[in-house]
Order: C-alpha cells, then sequence, then structure tokens
C-alpha cells in the first residue's frame, strides 16, 4: 500500500535524491538504499580499534571519572495527542495500516496549503509554563529544508530562531538507590514542529518503503542545557520529561511508540578544563535504562581514547546504541554544521499570544510531579514512598482520592505499594483496570483499624475486591468475616488447642518457646482467621504460662 500516490508521476526520482537509488515495483514507488548495518560495519572497520569492556560499566565510568567530566544534554521530541495533525485534518492512530491518513498536505502536494491546529498551541504553552520557561508572546514558523525520502515537501515546518518557549529549568528528585538528591536541568528552548514519515525496511534490506501516516504529526521539541553529568541523571531527567507530559494531559510519552525520542549528546573533558569537548549523539534508545547504560557506554569509550592520546578519534559523529552488543557503533559522520536554510515559512501567520491566554492556561495546569511530591514529603511520607506514589499520575489520584475521604495516610501508601502494585504488576494491568475503588480502600482499612476485621481477613478481601469489585462491607456481612474480640471464646479455642497438642505443649514449657506461634497458628485456624490477634496472644501467653 505505501507510496501509492505516487503512481504515474513522470519524474527521474534519483535527480531528487542523489543519495538514495528509486525503482518501481508492480506500479510501486520504493527507495533502495545501502542496508544500514553494512555500512555501520563498514564505518566501524575505519575507526581505530578500540575495545571497552561493557560488563562492568558503572564502575568504569566511575574510576574513568576521577580525571574527566562528561557533559550530556538531551534533545527530546514529544509527540502530542491531538486529535488531528498539525496542519492538516487527518487523524493520526499509532499502528494503522500504512498511508491510510494522508492527505494534500501532509503528502505535500503542490498547491496545499497548511492551517494551524490551535490545540498544538495550547499544548505547547502548557508545557512551557511546566517548565518554567519565559513564553514568547510573538513567534513563528520557519521551514528546515533537508532531503530525506520520508519528508514529501523537502522541508520541515519548525521553529527556528524565535521558539514559543526558552529558558527554563525541571525539578528531578533522584531514586535512593542511586543516592537520591535533587537536581535542577536548564531547558534551553521549547519549539513547535511536525514530524516526518517513517521508512518500513524490507527483510531483504534491497528497498524501503514510505509510510506517511506520521508526517505531519505535531511535535514539541525539548532542549535542555547541559546539566547532566551521568547516565543516571540523564535517564531520570527524560523519565521526569515524560511524568511531565502524563500529568499535563498533552501526550502519552510511550518510548515503545516514539512518542517519546531522546538523543543524547555527550562530551568529556578533563576535570577543571572550561571548553567543551567534541560532542557525539546517541540514537536508537527506546528505554530509560538503555539511556543510561548507553551514556556509560559512550564515556567509558571517550575517556579511553583521551587516556590512549587517541583524541583525535573522537569526532562529531550520530552513533547508535546497539542493546544486544550492549554498545554504540557509528551511524554517520558531522563534517560540520547543517545548513538547513531557515526561512520564515510564508503559509503560515505568525502566532500571537495574549497575557489572558496564557494566565487563562497557567489556571488550568494540574498539580505538577514536582509539587506532589513536596506535598507527599509534608504529609510525612519516606521519600521511597513519595516517588513511588507520584510516578503514575493514576496511582497518585488513587491515592489522593483514598486519603481525601479519611483514609489513614501511611496505611494506604503501603496497601497500594504492597499488595495492589503486585497485583498489578502480576497481571500485567493498570490502577485504572482493577474493579477497587479508592472509597472501598478506605472502607477497608478502617475497618481494620477499628478491629471489625483482622489485618489477615483485611487482606483477603483486598484480592476480591480488586479481581471482582464489590463492598467491603458487604464481602464482611456475606463471608461473615467480622473479627471475634468475644474473650471468652477466645479462651475456649485456645484450651481446645493446647488439650489437643499435650506434646508441644511440654516441649514449650521445657524451653522452647518459639512453639508459641504454633499455638497462635492453631487457634487462628480453629477461629478461620476470625481472631482477634492481640487478644488471642495475650489469653495464650496467660495459658502457655499458667502453672499446671
Amino acid at each position: 500500500m505505501a507510496l501509492t500516490f505516487l503512481r504515474g508521476i513522470q519524474l527521474n526520482p534519483s535527480m531528487l535524491y542523489p543519495s538514495s537509488c528509486f525503482a518501481r515495483k508492480h506500479g510501486v514507488l520504493y527507495c533502495c538504499m545501502r542496508n544500514a548495518q553494512t555500512q555501520t560495519a563498514t564505518q566501524e572497520k575505519e575507526q581505530t580499534k578500540l575495545k571497552v569492556s561493557t560488563q562492568s560499566q558503572p564502575k568504569a565510568v566511575d574510576k574513568f571519572l576521577k580525571d574527566f567530566e562528561a557533559v550530556i544534554g538531551i534533545e527530546t521530541h514529544v509527540q502530542l495527542s491531538t486529535l488531528t495533525k498539525a496542519f492538516c485534518s487527518c487523524p493520526y492512530n499509532y499502528g494503522s495500516p500504512p498511508n491510510t491518513s494522508v492527505c494534500p498536505v501532509c503528502m505535500g502536494l503542490p498547491g496545499a496549503l497548511p492551517v494551524l491546529n490551535s490545540k498544538v498551541i495550547e499544548c505547547a504553552v502548557r508545557v512551557g509554563l511546566a517548565l518554567n520557561c519565559k513564553l514568547s508572546l510573538n513567534s513563528k514558523f520557519d521551514r528546515k529544508q533537508y532531503f530525506y525520502p520520508d519528508l514529501p515537501k523537502g522541508y520541515q515546518i519548525s521553529q527556528f530562531d524565535v521558539p514559543i518557549a526558552s529558558g527554563g529549568y525541571l525539578d528531578v528528585d533522584l531514586p535512593l538507590e542511586y543516592g537520591g538528591g535533587h537536581r535542577k536541568f536548564g531547558i534551553t528552548r521549547v519549539h513547535m514542529e511536525e514530524d516526518a514519515g517513517k521508512l518500513l525496511h524490507t527483510d531483504g534490506g534491497s528497498y524501503s518503503q514510505v509510510d506517511l501516516n506520521r508526517a505531519g504529526v505535531p511535535l514539541l521539541e525539548i532542549v535542555s542545557e547541559p546539566d547532566m553529568r551521568t547516565g543516571i541523571e540523564a535517564a531520570e531527567y527524560a523519565a521526569e520529561l515524560q511524568r511531565l507530559v502524563r500529568y499535563l494531559g498533552v501526550g502519552n510519552g510511550n518510548m515503545q511508540e516514539g512518542s517519546l525520542r531522546c538523543d543524547v549528546n555527550i562530551s568529556v573533558r578533563p576535570i577543571g578544563q572550561l571548553e567543551f569537548g567534541t560532542k557525539v549523539e546517541i540514537k536508537n534508545l527506546n528505554s530509560f535504562s538503555s539511556m543510561s547504560r548507553a551514556i556509560d557506554y559512550e564515556i567509558s569509550r571517550q575517556v579511553e581514547l583521551h587516556n590512549q592520546g587517541q583524541i583525535d578519534q573522537i569526532v562529531q559523529e550520530t552513533r547508535l546504541w546497539e542493546e544486544g552488543a550492549q554498545k554504540t557503533v557509528t551511524m554517520r559522520k558531522k563534517e560540520g554544521l547543517a545548513d538547513y536554510r531557515y526561512f520564515p515559512e510564508p503559509d503560515l501567520p505568525g502566532v500571537t499570544l495574549t497575557e489572558e491566554y496564557v494566565d487563562s492556561i497557567r489556571e488550568s495546569l494540574p498539580e505538577l510531579p514536582e509539587d506532589k511530591r513536596r506535598r507527599y514529603e509534608k504529609m510525612g511520607l519516606s521519600m521511597q514512598d513519595v516517588l513511588f506514589l507520584a510516578n503514575d499520575i493514576n496511582i497518585a489520584d488513587f491515592f489522593d482520592t483514598t486519603t481525601a475521604g479519611g483514609a489513614d495516610i501511611k496505611l494506604a501508601a503501603n496497601w497500594i505499594m504492597g499488595d495492589i502494585a503486585a497485583y498489578m504488576k502480576n497481571e500485567k494491568v493498570t490502577i485504572n483496570e482493577i474493579k477497587l475503588t479508592p472509597q472501598e480502600l478506605g472502607e477497608l482499612i478502617a475497618s481494620i483499624k477499628d478491629e471489625t476485621i483482622s489485618g489477615k481477613i483485611g487482606k483477603e478481601i483486598l484480592f476480591e475486591l480488586i479481581a471482582k469489585g464489590g463492598t467491603v462491607k458487604g464481602l464482611i456481612k456475606e463471608k461473615d468475616l467480622v473479627q471475634i474480640v468475644d474473650t471468652a471464646e477466645i479462651a475456649k479455642m485456645v484450651d481446645k488447642v493446647i488439650a489437643d497438642s499435650p506434646k508441644q505443649l511440654e516441649q514449650y514449657r521445657g524451653g522452647k518457646t518459639k512453639l508459641q506461634g504454633y499455638f497462635a497458628g492453631q487457634v487462628m485456624k480453629e477461629s478461620k482467621g476470625k481472631a482477634n490477634p492481640k487478644l488471642l496472644n495475650k489469653i495464650l501467653l496467660e495459658k502457655l504460662n499458667a502453672k499446671s
């Protein structure tokens, strides 16, 4: 189906794309491109051979960075979840059959004119405000000229010298397992642009097909300052950015779908040197853990070249991260700065924002991840609890709704982070997909706290509520689960268990006091789990230690 719209065009494609070759097969135009793996292998052979161990990268990085400092910046493309594309009315649905969401505008056909989707402006302003940026009340779109088979117009509509937002920062809390701590990373700019199409490579590698479904999908490019120094910091910055766009509702941030794409720029320099080293860009990072490992590898590679006196081998280039080999490999060299021949987009008017418009969006912003974490800290939660609960906006909302009903804060956090999280992980479901409601979790916590039911019974009820739904009070009544708090009734069950276990009683009184757990278990079994644990243990100890 790909490229069926190019049938009948009487042009010499090789003149348009001299770096590729085009052919026609079954009436469909396709492009022949040099096999990427072969090209990468050839480029790697041309480089000086360098062995960098991938077995213990963090240790290697720590060792090398005693004398060197890494400088890391990230360019992030966020795909916006608008109903239609940036400049036309075509919808975009990930996974749709190739070239089924296209029109003359996003196909770049002659005479087709773009019309800006106002929702793109709103999303850009929301992200700019959330990143503490200064907004440009008057900005514009520009044409970025370059040629590639998946770019139908031969240029991309972007923003060049006047981005919609600039000069901001992002607050990040590092995980406790990596030492914890708070970081503030600068944001250079946020600008709007459109996405390109996608090349679908064939198994044989002799040609590639073009899918233009993604062409024209709105993007925000967020460029950080080079403030990061480790792979962990970079990965956490990217994760916080993903968290932010999800909280704002401007995008789903799914890396596996390409909805959030990060290109990392890395250089190293001797400690104390002010001048930056030669920058290397890394692509093909489809997870935060891959990003961290790729950066650690690249830092080790560059530092080792420094130590071997081969600094000239560090060249400005784009490298790919190979997950299987756990290393970066050359994708293409960068001879110099690309000349994109920017000029103002003549088919679109400038973008003018009013103070009233900006204020209305500012007032509509939700509580952001950083603010939520600080609020949770003030509630008395540990940093481990805070980071877990604030990580997912749906889990945070579930927790907030539970505690808003009066549930104990720490107990609510424990239930969500413990049994509920374990269930979601095992069943591969989200918190929005379980049957348990925040109100019923609060009711369950209250029932345990006032000793209507025991903690053990509470856990049994919890799993039924998660899987099937219902109410706590209804299940307690239906299954007759009310906790036994009558001392006489519990004493009667204790007497029976002791009478049935003369051997264990003799051993206990002979010094094996750990058998108390055996007796308690037997009593609990006798009560079908309904005996109040505190009363049970109190009565049991009195009777076990009584003189015969």
